[in-house]
């Protein structure tokens, strides 16, 4: 079976993706060194290097792209030096953006429809470059379909550091709704964008489940077996969080997955984030005896 799949960044998202996929039908590119994934190569590719090179792909793919854009730069060179070493063009580029470019809505429930209004420097970044790629992949006649995706978690990415270091949370009633997806369901949405029969376009992905980080935390927490974490007010919290924290803390919405649901085509399996902690764990070895379903 013939290559049809280029994951540009296959780090932690990237790496499922290929391993679904499988050996043959993609290759990955990732800043260290060479390696294997499921079966897939994987090349060294370092964007941040300024001369141009000759990618090894093929005549006819899909792209997924997961590289963010450096915290130093305005726009994203990381993209733009990709985009000149793609010979042949791909069909299709699906890129991982952020729902950070929807900035604070108050609470409300937030579609692909709603305005952008980014409030940070990282979600202004992804947001130039979603408009940056819309107008590349317009002169050059290449479908594109953007993903908004809010915090991501999995085995290896739960915040347990935080909880072992007693890092404060938010009382539930000071608390914002919560946006987040497990990576296998992040994975299922990507495998579902690069192909061609799913329509080109703007996708909120999420489980759709909007109880509050402060939840998330106590809940690892209690799976865990480990104690509960302190919890603080949000004035507190300004005096002692750091910046980028509060930039997290400050901003309330609710993504509509519905669009996932109904034209991409992807039911997540952790649509109970509970559900997806306790998967997470068990894959970490963490997961107290007791909370086994």
């Amino acid at each position: 079976m013939p290559i049809e799949r280029v994951i540009i960044g296959s780090g932690y998202t990237g790496s499922r993706v290929l391993t679904a996929l499988g050996a043959g039908r993609a290759i990955g590119f990732r800043r260290s060194g060479e390696t294997s994934t499921g079966g897939a190569v994987v090349a060294r590719l370092d964007l941040d290097e300024v001369r141009p090179r000759k990618l090894p792909l093929p005549d006819k793919y899909s792209l997924l792209y997961t590289v963010p854009p450096r915290a130093d730069d305005a726009d994203d060179p990381r993209l733009e030096r990709l985009l000149g070493m793609l010979q042949p063009l791909p069909e299709r580029f699906v890129y991982l953006s952020t729902s950070g470019v929807y900035g604070d809505c108050d609470g409300r429930l937030v579609d692909e429809s709603t305005a952008s209004n980014p409030q940070t420097s990282r979600a202004k970044r992804r947001l130039a470059a979603e408009q940056y790629l819309q107008a590349w992949t317009k002169s050059n006649s290449v479908s594109l379909i953007l993903l908004r995706v809010p915090g991501i978690y999995g085995p290896g990415r739960l915040g347990l550091e935080g909880i072992h270091e007693a890092n404060s949370i938010l009382i539930d009633r000071e608390a914002n709704p919560g946006n987040r997806i497990h990576v296998d369901d992040l994975a299922a949405c990507c495998l579902a964008a690069l192909s061609l029969e799913r329509p080109a376009g703007l996708y909120n992905v999420g489980d759709g489940d909007h109880r509050s980080s402060s939840w998330f935390t106590r809940t690892v927490a209690r799976l865990a077996g480990l104690p509960s974490p302190p919890e603080v007010s949000r004035k507190d919290a300004e005096q002692t969080c750091s910046a980028m924290r509060l930039s997290f803390l400050g901003e309330s919405r609710r993504l509509d997955n519905r669009k996932m649901l109904g034209v991409l085509g992807v039911e997540p399996r952790y649509a109970n984030a509970e559900d997806g902690i306790r998967a997470s764990l068990a894959a970490d070895g963490m997961l107290k005896r007791e909370s086994l379903p």
